[in-house]
């Protein structure tokens, strides 16, 4: 299955289907309005600019649209009347847009001639755009049910429920790379011969057998259990699953996508697709705009700090993000040169590492503000979980094991977690602060994202950092 292949099959219909949506229509256009603007013929009309740069223009406009509508984050497993619902409200927004920008200009015999565009522009748009999606849709689904295209399932457990999933799974096109038994359980229905391994080979396994998504699907009934094995699997940065029933009670999960196994995807974050793409250009325009407005204070900052004292102006550390993936992360350098010889530690209020002018920077904030480029190059976001090294979430897990589920989004140079809490002087005080970060993930939105971006303000107007 190669999900880059099928975006471009998307794309390249979209393309098409707005190409000739917009020729269809400016000869219906030219039938009702042109005639009456001075044009002698159909080509003069064609040739005109306002034709003629839409056609080169508009289907660009569809695409940037369709984008942010979100429907080409997921090319795959599309539901199809999903798919009529977020066609048609991109339609409709888009169509409404182009209206009001292109045509509502024009100079009609009637008041009637525009009610009569619009909707045939809106029809026209809908079924060429919808038809031809449904078609690459139906193709990708009968690949998958005749086996030609199938993703590689992980299914931990060995009962009837596991067997059972993997029946389900296998009529739906899945291949069951396997099954894993929970510690100590017996293969009432699995064939031992389909046993891949255990639970603590389970990162060979992954990689071995290139797993795509990892099914739970275990006998105990112990809540506890389920729940441990889960936070378990976070670490994978793969899509996990459990049977959607009564039994399915698990906290610090957002349930969110029911497929039609029926599963339930536990390890995917509470946005929708469009507040994903919206929030991912937000974040690159504020980003660039920040960096070019303020570049003269980044001067002035960086000739202090170098000022203050010897070493570099900015401090870079490897921090783990989005989906596990180690980065750079970019601050001014607040601490004096080789703070860290004898291994990781904290910063504290009283910190004596601490430059006086670093301080200042920390009280402000603003030795965060060089982060701004991490979000430009996609590493971060404006608002997310803050990023922490691998040695203190190696000992947050032991303690917080669900803290692996803050690896499904971006982190942030801003956090429901850093204005609520502020900076964490030791272990104990990071799973504190989780939990606020933990909240946020439980209810992402674009709304709770401004508030925390007014917050944030409010922290550094008023110094509140340390």
């Amino acid at each position: 299955m190669n999900k880059k292949a099928q975006i471009a099959k998307y794309v390249i219909s979209d393309f098409i289907s707005a190409s000739i949506v917009w020729i269809l229509f400016n000869l219906l256009r030219y039938h009702e309005i042109a005639s009456y603007l001075g044009y002698s013929s159909l080509k003069s009309y064609l040739l005109s600019d306002v034709v003629f740069e839409g056609q080169l223009l508009v289907p660009f406009f569809w695409l940037i649209l369709h984008s942010l509508s979100g429907y080409y984050n997921k090319p795959f497993g599309k539901s199809r009347i999903a798919e009529f619902f977020t066609t048609f409200i991109t339609v409709l927004i888009g169509v409404t847009s182009l209206f009001f920008i292109m045509i509502l200009n024009d100079l009609p015999r009637s008041f009637q001639i525009y009610y009569e565009l619009y909707f045939s522009l809106l029809a026209l748009q809908f079924l060429l755009t919808y038809i031809p999606r449904l078609i690459v849709t139906q193709i990708g689904l009968s690949k998958i049910r005749n086996r030609e295209w199938s993703q590689n399932v992980l299914i931990i457990g060995a009962g009837s429920k596991a067997q059972r999933i993997a029946d389900s799974l296998y009529d739906l096109g899945y291949t069951i790379s396997g099954f894993i038994p929970e510690d100590d359980e017996e293969l009432v229905c699995v064939d031992e011969n389909r046993i891949a391994g255990t639970l603590n080979e389970l990162s060979e396994i992954v990689i071995s057998r290139q797993i795509h998504e990892i099914v739970v699907a275990i006998e105990s009934p112990e809540n506890e259990k389920q729940v441990n094995i889960l936070y378990s699997l976070y670490r994978y940065a793969l899509p996990i699953k459990v049977l959607a029933d009564k039994s399915t009670m698990l906290n610090k999960v957002k349930i969110k996508t029911i497929l039609g196994a029926p599963l339930i995807n536990v390890s995917d974050n509470n946005f929708s697709e469009v507040e994903k793409n919206i929030k991912f250009v937000l974040d690159k325009v504020f980003s660039f705009l920040v960096l070019v407005l303020l570049s003269p204070l980044f001067l002035y900052l960086g000739w202090r700090v170098k000022r203050g004292s010897p070493g570099p102006v900015f401090f870079s550390q490897e921090r783990i993000g989005y989906m596990g993936k180690p980065f750079m992360m970019y601050k001014f350098r607040t601490m004096y040169q080789d703070s860290e010889q004898e291994g990781p530690l904290l910063a504290s209020e009283n910190d004596s590492r601490i430059t006086p002018f670093g301080r200042l920077l920390r009280k402000y904030r603003l030795d965060e503000i060089p982060q701004f480029w991490n979000v430009l190059k996609g590493d971060m976001s404006l608002v997310g979980p803050r990023p922490e090294r691998k040695y203190y979430i190696d000992q947050i897990v032991k303690k917080a094991p669900y803290y692996y589920l803050l690896h499904n989004v971006r982190p942030g140079i801003t956090s429901w977690g850093m204005v609520k809490y502020g900076y964490a002087g030791n272990v104990d005080e990071m799973v504190e602060r989780l939990e606020y970060d933990m909240l946020y993930y439980e209810n992402m939105s674009l709304v709770l994202d401004l508030t925390i971006l007014i917050y944030t303000v409010k922290t550094v107007v008023t110094g509140k950092g340390i």
